[in-house]
This record gives C-alpha cells, sequence and structure tokens, in this order.
C-alpha cells in the first residue's frame, strides 16, 4: 500500500503502455502477456500519471477538464488500487 501525497508524481511502470486501441474503442494498457481495457475515468487519470504530474496536479487539472469538483479522493483510490496492480509507481 502506498499512500499516495499530493506531491508525489505517479508514473506508469515500465512493463506497461498505454494507447488508444481503435479496434476496442478505448484506452488499453498494454503489457507482454496481454492487454487491459480502460473505463474513461480510469484512462483519464492514467494519461496525467507521466512522473512530472503531481498528484495535487493531477487532481485540479481533471476538476478543470470536467468541471467537477471534490475528486481528490476518488483519485486516491484509483491510484491506490492502479498501484497495487503495479500499472503504476
Amino acid at each position: 500500500m502506498t499512500a499516495w501525497t499530493d506531491d508525489a508524481q505517479p508514473a506508469l511502470t515500465s512493463m506497461y503502455r498505454m494507447q488508444w486501441e481503435e479496434a476496442q474503442q478505448c484506452h488499453v494498457l498494454l503489457f507482454p502477456e496481454g492487454m487491459i481495457k480502460l473505463n474513461g475515468p480510469a484512462a483519464e487519470i492514467l494519461q496525467r500519471c507521466d512522473g512530472k504530474t503531481s498528484v495535487a496536479a493531477l487532481v485540479a487539472d481533471l476538476e478543470h477538464t470536467f468541471g467537477e469538483s471534490d475528486l481528490h479522493a476518488d483519485v486516491l483510490e484509483f491510484l491506490e488500487q492502479a498501484h497495487g496492480r503495479h500499472w503504476i509507481r
């Protein structure tokens, strides 16, 4: 379990590559043994996990982009799950 702080800068682990999959009409995570289809919110968060963007900036960008507020807890929950699945570091 990782306690994500607002200063943390999550990034995809080197085993995964994210891309738009035309045949699936969604973003996917590709890895040597397969592919994971991402839902819209997961893709939006993971697109911002570039190793440079802080969690605070990521949340602010999502809230601005989608005109929502109070996304912090939901983003942290997703980051915990993604980290637990070794998608991000």
